[in-house]
């Protein structure tokens, strides 16, 4: 086997971006972890980036502001892994990757780059809500850039964050279990793909040396963790040993709900829209262009979503 590539991860003391660093070492690539000046003066980050360092990461001063010091940090890499946030209720930044393609057309020995993506495929959600739809609509305007410039590519497809999804047995604005009651999304039989967000890490590290992926669509879909957000519900209530109370919110229901909400709030629930009333994530087969990451990998145990939520007792 050939030297492991060297790896660049943008946006490493993010929600998903400390799990990259942490896999990438673990697997045993030299890791090298961007510090931003506009890191400021948070001393979390700040120090979060230090035990990053101490664990064997590399930090490597790099702006999107400033061209220069991006071409001088992708110099230094094989591989580069941008994990800047998409999501609209924390720091939406995905068109920020547009300097970071012209960066890497400048540096011009980047092997492969994976974008933002790491949620549901942007390429299936052309005809998704307003104002969700935004996030997947730039997503694409990205792919397009790095098509354009002919660049190596992996794009990851994770599904639903557990922490974010199963924490909240898939309600929204939750993020922790409740031992007493639950609201299901119509009848609540629509498939999701949930997947444990160290899990997620080490698929996307595991790929990125696999000629297999080049060029192609990740889709990361363990198959005990294909459910529904009823079978969710009674995986809990089986842990617990307590039924749910359960009621019900219809399509209507959930639609009008829509407009009396912020912006930000909107685009999060638009997309549990098409999650959980139209199931877009496991309602198709994937296809020639793309590859099943558990398949590949055989060797991860991921984590399922029974063991997962365990740590809510």
């Amino acid at each position: 086997m050939g030297l492991k590539s060297r790896v660049l991860i943008i946006g490493g003391t993010g929600y998903l971006g400390k799990r990259l660093v942490k896999a990438s070492l673990e697997q045993g690539h030299e890791t090298y972890v961007l510090q931003r000046p506009e890191i400021g003066l948070d001393i979390e980050k700040i120090q979060m980036l230090l035990s990053f360092k101490k664990q064997g990461a590399r930090l490597v001063v790099g702006s999107f502001n400033d061209h220069r010091s991006l071409v001088e940090a992708l110099k230094q890499v094989d591989v580069v892994i941008c994990a800047i946030s998409g999501v609209h209720f924390r720091t939406h930044q995905i068109l920020l990757q547009l300097k970071l393609v012209e960066a890497i057309k400048e540096a011009g020995n980047i092997k492969r780059f994976l974008p933002s993506e790491f949620g549901t495929d942007p390429s299936r959600m052309a005809d998704a809500m307003e104002p969700g739809r935004e996030t997947f609509d730039e997503k694409m305007v990205v792919r397009k850039a790095i098509k354009d410039a002919r660049i190596p590519f992996t794009y990851v497809s994770a599904n639903c964050f557990a922490g974010y999804f199963v924490g909240g047995l898939c309600q929204f604005g939750t993020i922790l279990p409740s031992r007493d009651s639950v609201v299901l999304f119509g009848d609540g039989n629509q498939k999701s793909i949930f997947v444990d967000e160290d899990d997620i890490a080490a698929y996307t590290i595991k790929t990125i040396d696999d000629p297999r992926t080049l060029n192609k669509t990740l889709y990361i879909r363990p198959p005990a963790n294909i459910l529904s957000q009823r079978q969710v519900v009674e995986i809990w209530e089986k842990l617990l040993g307590k039924v749910l109370q359960k009621s019900s919110l219809s399509e209507k229901q959930f639609l009008d709900s829509l407009k009396e909400k912020d912006y930000v709030v909107q685009a999060g629930m638009s997309h549990f829209y098409h999650f959980f009333y139209e199931g877009c994530l496991a309602n198709f087969e994937i296809g020639d262009d793309a590859e099943e990451a558990c398949r590949l990998y055989p060797d991860i145990k991921y984590i399922t979503m029974e063991d997962y939520l365990k740590q809510y007792l």
